[in-house]
């Protein structure tokens, strides 16, 4: 943080194609901030680069009141969320005024990203060498636009020093509470949750909840023996129980099977049991015991094990999350 006596100022760039959502969130949570007198630590505001109106994704336009002479004075620049213009996806290039403008900030100067900004942020040069994340969607590409930034595509957010990326929306909320966090402590950030009503505390290493397709089936290779596995996810499977089926031997199975999904067997077989443990989770009562057993883990704790290892959680606490109370269900 600055020295400068005052609220740490903060600058919220509008791009267009900029997510409603994702560009209240600094306001918001930085705006629940306050020291021990009642003063704000946080001074946010929202600007564009020329300052005049922004349009959204979502139909209308916002206009601001700041230009980008608010990204020259700020303490930290936010990034929020913007729809990657199809030249950004293509070839990783994002506007020249606005490469221009993240390159000129003032030595020292905090950058963040929400979501899919960070292609901004990479395309300015800004992540080379650096950790960062992105939604999960876009990770594979991100990955390939800029081998130059070391992708991290299953976490929450990252905190690479000076610049700092968080995955899709929510993740954003964690993010500036993380920064609350590490400029003033768990005291004030816990009470800027309580503000926001949202939880404290999801570190930024716990996995984003990504949906995983299941390679499509096919009529040769490994496929038929793929969805033969599907139907059997409760029992003991084995590489030896798989080659079987396909009448292979196990060294040509392994091989034939990681060139049609990108995967051992092995490693297949835990995501997918991973899979229908979640599906068991948000769609039953079942005990975790039983969906253990449905899942093909055997025991608990083994599903604990995991699901901690693969998505950072553990079964209730994925349950709550994504499970609503039957008495809200109800109603």
């Amino acid at each position: 943080m600055s020295d400068r006596v005052g609220p740490h100022r903060v600058a919220v760039l509008a791009l267009d194609g900029v997510m409603p959502f994702d560009l209240g969130i600094p306001a918001r949570v930085l705006g629940e901030a306050f020291d021990a007198a009642g003063e704000p630590l946080y001074d946010v505001v929202t600007c564009s680069l020329d300052g005049g109106p922004v349009a959204t994704n979502a139909g209308f336009s916002i206009q601001v009141h700041h230009d980008r002479q608010a990204l020259a004075d700020a303490d930290t620049v936010v990034i929020a969320t913007q729809e990657p213009p199809a030249d950004m996806l293509s070839f990783g290039e994002p506007d020249v005024a606005t490469s221009e403008a993240l390159r000129s900030l003032r030595p020292g100067t905090r950058v963040v990203s929400t979501c899919t900004s960070a292609f901004v942020l990479a395309g300015a040069g800004l992540l080379d060498g650096l950790a960062a994340t992105t939604h999960w969607a876009l990770s594979d590409r991100f990955a390939a636009l800029f081998p130059a930034v070391e992708v991290r595509p299953d976490v929450l957010f990252v905190d690479a020093g000076r610049v700092l990326t968080s995955a899709g929306a929510a993740a954003g909320i964690d993010l500036f509470l993380h920064i609350i966090r590490t400029d003033h402590g768990t005291t004030i950030a816990n009470d800027a949750a309580r503000r926001c009503v949202v939880a404290p505390w999801r570190d930024g290493g716990q996995a984003q909840f990504i949906a995983h397709p299941t390679p499509p089936e096919s009529s040769s290779g490994t496929g038929p023996t793929r969805a033969w596995a599907l139907t059997r996810l409760d029992l003991p499977l084995t590489l030896a129980d798989l080659a079987a089926h396909a009448a292979m031997s196990k060294r040509t199975f392994s091989r034939r099977f990681v060139a049609e999904t990108g995967v051992s067997p092995l490693q297949w077989l835990i995501a997918q049991r991973i899979d229908r443990a979640r599906s068991l989770l948000e769609s039953s009562d079942l005990p975790v015991e039983r969906i253990a057993t449905e899942a093909g883990f055997g025991s608990a704790t083994l599903l604990r094990q995991h699901m901690h290892a693969v998505l950072g959680v553990t079964p209730q606490h994925y349950r709550r999350t994504f499970q609503a109370p039957a008495a809200l269900t109800a109603s």
